[in-house]
């Protein structure tokens, strides 16, 4: 049943998802309002025990009525009375017109993984049209300390970037945290490259330590070591001969190779694909050997690992 209510009638639901309500945005749906009028009525159902009606969906139409200074406003009369499925219904329209934060939805699904009888990862995805994948992602935000997730909420951390964070445990998520707090990251792409050394690190039982290495792991790792610094060197030759092609004027390319300039240019793109790769590989490197400064390895990986060192004793003795 669709009324006209008085504004003073209609209130917001304080377990609503969204908290946060970006002012620009809702400056300039007053503006639509104001012009076109409401396309759309707000949601309600009878407040009984506060009076009035409380909003079920549409509150940024409703404080864009208040921001136009109206007495009132067009509403839908639901008589929705589970209040779990009035808050998925007042969720779903957020999530579907990406209003909500992330920390916002993330709530929001873990509310109803608390509280809908039978509720799982997958009935909420498929309750909201979203992937598994994309629900689990957005609870892990949840697994962040609380100085991480005002850093995301204010916008100093993109979501990618707190999702590697949110897979560390807490010391390692504060490894990070005092990382970015110096400014030692210059963009979110570092942090997301770190993050996921360290989670690598993170879950091996034992670290490498040069020290306790054998005679013939040491030789191994020297050969290595020679192995990668030479072809990197290597590679610096290469890019004086690219700076050379670089150098030359494109007529003059075209009548050096003349029928064989199609080739190059797919001759360049295999090699513009592997330093791609390789310069891919090289930062992750960077990323570990940063992290492995810091990273406090998993307890459970340890304890696995004595237990493993245990059996392993009991057998040699027996």
């Amino acid at each position: 049943m669709q009324r006209v209510l008085k504004m003073s009638q209609v209130h917001r639901n304080p377990r609503q998802p969204r908290e946060y309500f970006n002012e620009d945005a809702l400056n300039e749906l007053a503006t639509s309002i104001d012009k076109y009028g409401l396309m759309q009525a707000i949601e309600v159902r009878p407040d009984n025990e506060l009076g009035g009606y409380e909003i079920v969906a549409g509150e940024r139409r409703w404080r864009a009525h208040q921001i136009l200074g109206r007495t009132k406003i067009r509403a839908t009369i639901i008589s929705e009375k589970n209040e779990l499925q009035r808050f998925k219904r007042s969720m779903s329209e957020n999530v579907t017109r990406e209003d909500m934060t992330p920390f916002e939805e993330a709530h929001g699904y873990q509310r109803i993984l608390d509280e809908e009888e039978g509720a799982t990862i997958e009935t909420v995805a498929a309750d909201f049209a979203k992937t598994t994948t994309y629900v689990k992602l957005r609870l892990a935000l949840l697994d962040l300390r609380i100085e991480i997730q005002e850093l995301v909420q204010a916008g100093k951390i993109g979501t990618q970037a707190a999702v590697q964070i949110a897979a560390l445990n807490f010391a390692n998520q504060g490894s990070v945290l005092s990382k970015f707090v110096r400014g030692e990251f210059a963009a979110d792409n570092e942090i997301v490259h770190f993050a996921f050394a360290m989670k690598q690190q993170q879950d091996q039982a034992v670290l490498l330590v040069v020290e306790e290495m054998t005679e013939e792991q040491r030789t191994e790792r020297a050969a290595a070591q020679k192995k990668t610094r030479n072809t990197l060197d290597k590679i610096e030759q290469v890019r004086e001969l690219l700076d050379e092609i670089a150098r030359t004027k494109p007529l003059k390319l075209a009548e050096t190779l003349e029928t064989q300039v199609g080739a190059r240019l797919d001759q360049l793109d295999r090699v513009a694909e592997s330093l791609t790769k390789a310069r891919w590989q090289l930062k992750q490197a960077k990323a570990h050997a940063e992290a492995r400064e810091l990273v406090s390895v998993n307890p459970e990986a340890e304890a696995d690992s004595s237990a493993e060192d245990g059996a392993d004793r009991e057998l040699a003795a027996a």
